[in-house]
This record gives structure tokens, sequence and C-alpha cells, in this order.
């Protein structure tokens, strides 16, 4: 019996080619695990109306973590009309797999390294170093939206939001509302992560993302808890920036920065933001962990040109590899990991086309594998 069970998820398109590049460094590392596949992706929603059965989430359940590749999403019009003729009518509605798995889960806390390898040719600078922690489960990304919007909906929100009014004579398809839900709850434990990773990891700050000036109720909230959760860290130093203004300081001075924290969608954009500073989507990776369960995935989306092609890079795959063996507590394995891809990229010999090499997705791998051993 295997010590470990793990969710294999490839997804769509280069998901595929990306994640069998990660079975041959878990192979070769000699992780004792069972991988037991997971449908997910495009196809399941054009096939059954769901990019995410039942069936993957009640396996998912019986493992202790999962490896995910990529998928593919569009805009709702776009997937309704890729669905199968059966399904055609029936009022399906596409939702993105991965961030059900995130609130199914309860996956709150998002973390995203942004590490410069020293000798990548895509590093902006070589001494950044950025962790940054998007809250998973709520912020912009709830879910709750209306489109169209009823005039009763209004009346309601009108009672308790004056400026409300100069929007309440327009005809019902006019008008579409999203939400941005911050709980005291939700922003405590993305915080408190965030410190208690600085902690960990010897990092001197902690810096909030927000816009409390513009949005007054829900950035307030979030600095309210800020600053009660910073009192407990004296010995870390604390501040808030407006998205805004940290977008531009990132790129000017991202050595100023340890640790990010944000609500989901500005950490989605910072996020971002950051991976782009230390070579882009080749390299940014996240794991997303909740109290029982986790989740590691590379940022980059499906690729469908690439597909079958075996072009792209496997590194941010492999990092988020890696970030699921120290989850697992395999500490030796996930350092060997590292010392590969650090050696594969500072010998610059084995590398893919966007770090100016000819290399294929698992020529990569297997220089990997050598570098480690």
């Amino acid at each position: 019996m295997s010590k470990y069970k793990i969710a294999w998820l490839p997804g769509d398109g280069i998901g595929n080619e990306v994640m069998e590049a990660a079975r041959l460094v878990l192979d070769s590392l000699g992780l004792d695990a069972e991988y037991i596949h997971g449908d997910i992706g495009w196809e399941f929603w054009k096939t059954e109306g769901d990019p995410l059965p039942k069936r993957t989430t009640d396996m998912m359940e019986k493992t202790d973590c999962a490896l995910f590749g990529a998928i593919t999403s569009k805009p709702q019009k776009e997937a309704k009309l890729e669905l199968a003729p059966e399904l055609q009518g029936k009022n399906l509605t596409y939702f993105s797999p991965i961030v059900r798995l995130r609130q199914e889960f309860d996956l709150y806390c998002n973390e995203r390294p942004n590490l410069a390898f020293k000798g990548s040719n895509l590093n902006l600078k070589d001494d950044i170093d950025i962790t940054v922690f998007r809250e998973n489960t709520e912020g912009s990304y709830a879910g709750v939206e209306f489109g169209p919007t009823s005039r009763t909906l209004r009346e309601h929100m009108l009672a308790e939001a004056p400026k409300m009014q100069r929007f309440m004579d327009m005809p019902d398809d006019d008008i579409a509302i999203s939400t941005r839900i911050i709980t005291r709850k939700g922003a405590e434990r993305i915080i408190r992560s965030a410190f208690e990773h600085a902690k960990k990891f010897g990092k001197k700050s902690v810096t909030l993302v927000e816009k409390p000036n513009v949005l007054r109720k829900t950035g307030g909230l979030m600095v309210d808890v800020f600053d009660k959760v910073a009192s407990e860290y004296p010995e870390i130093q604390s501040w808030f920036d407006n998205v805004d203004a940290i977008a531009m300081w990132l790129v000017k001075s991202p050595e100023k920065y340890d640790v990010l924290v944000a609500e989901n969608l500005f950490g989605d954009i910072i996020s971002d933001l950051a991976g782009q500073l230390v070579g882009g989507l080749g390299f940014a990776h996240s794991g997303n962990t909740g109290n029982d369960y986790a989740v590691f995935e590379p940022v980059h989306g499906s690729a469908p040109k690439y597909a079958g092609m075996y072009k792209v890079n496997p590194f941010a795959m492999l990092l988020a590899t890696r970030m699921m063996l120290n989850f697992l507590g395999e500490k030796e394995m996930a350092a060997k990991l590292y010392k590969g891809i650090e050696k594969t990229i500072t010998d610059a010999k084995v590398l893919t086309y966007d770090m100016g090499g000819a290399a294929k997705t698992l020529d990569v791998a297997h220089e990997v594998i050598k570098n480690f051993e």
C-alpha cells in the first residue's frame, strides 16, 4: 500500500504534457504514492455539462492532496455554444472548476512564491523573492452576481445605499451587479497565514494590498483585521499599499517587498504581476490550501495552440510539485527537486523556447532529474 494517495488532474491541452513532466520527476525521486486520475476540464463540460464531475470530487476526498495541470475556460455564451446537442437549452452555466475546487474544499489560502532564479534571462532583477497570499474563497470572486437586475433587488439595495439612486430607472437588462464579499473570518485567516509564513521563514515584512479609500466598507474591514493581526507580530514590519500604487512599486522596487496579502481579485492581479517579474507563466505556480486539503498547480492556462507539441516550459509545474512535496513533509525530495531546477536554469543548456532554448518539455524534465541526481 502506497504512503500517499494523490489526485491526478491533468485537465486540458498542455496540462497533460506538464503533468507528464511532473510524473517523470516524482518517479525519479521515488515518491511512494498512488496517483488517481480525475476527470476535469473542458471536454467534460462539452459532453456532460459539468467540467468538474461529482465523481472527481468524491475521489479527491479520499486522497491526501491533488496535483493539477491546466484547464480551458471560455466566456459563458461561447461555453454554451460548445455544449453537446443534447445538452443545449438546458440552462447549464459554466463555472471554473478550479474556483469550484477552492470553494468546495475551502482552500482559502492561495500561496504564490515568486523567486528570481539566478541566471534566468527572464528576471526583471535578480534579488526578487516575494510571496503573495491571496484569499481564495470570497472577495470579488465569491460568485454572487446579478443580471438582469430586478427593480425589487435595487430597491432593497437603495434602502441601504443611497448612491444606488442613479441606477433605479434603468431597464433590468441594462444593469449587472457583481459583489465583493469580505468576512472577518476570511480576512483574518488569510492575513494570519501571511504573517505565519513571514515568521516561519524569517521574512521582514508583510504588506496588505487594498483600496480602502474607495472601497470603504470592504477595504476598511480588511485594513481593520490586518492591523489587529499585525499587532500580534511586532517583530515583523507591516503596512498597507493601495493596489494601483503597488502595481507601480512592484515594477520599480520589487526588493522592497517580502510578503503580500490581498483579497481574491487584487491577489489574482498582483500575483500575476509579481510572477512576470521572475519569468512569467513558465515559472508562476501556486498552492491552494485549507485546513484539511490542498491542490497544487502551475498558473498558466491550457494553451490549446501548443497542445501536443511538448513545447512549453515545465518549470511552473515542477515548482508546484515541489510545493506539494513540502506539504507532504517530503523536505529532502523537495530540496533535491529545487536543486535540479536551479542548476538547469544556471547551466542554461536545456531550456524551452521562452528562455531562448529549443528543448522540449520532457527534455527539460530529464535535465532536472540529471541535475538533482
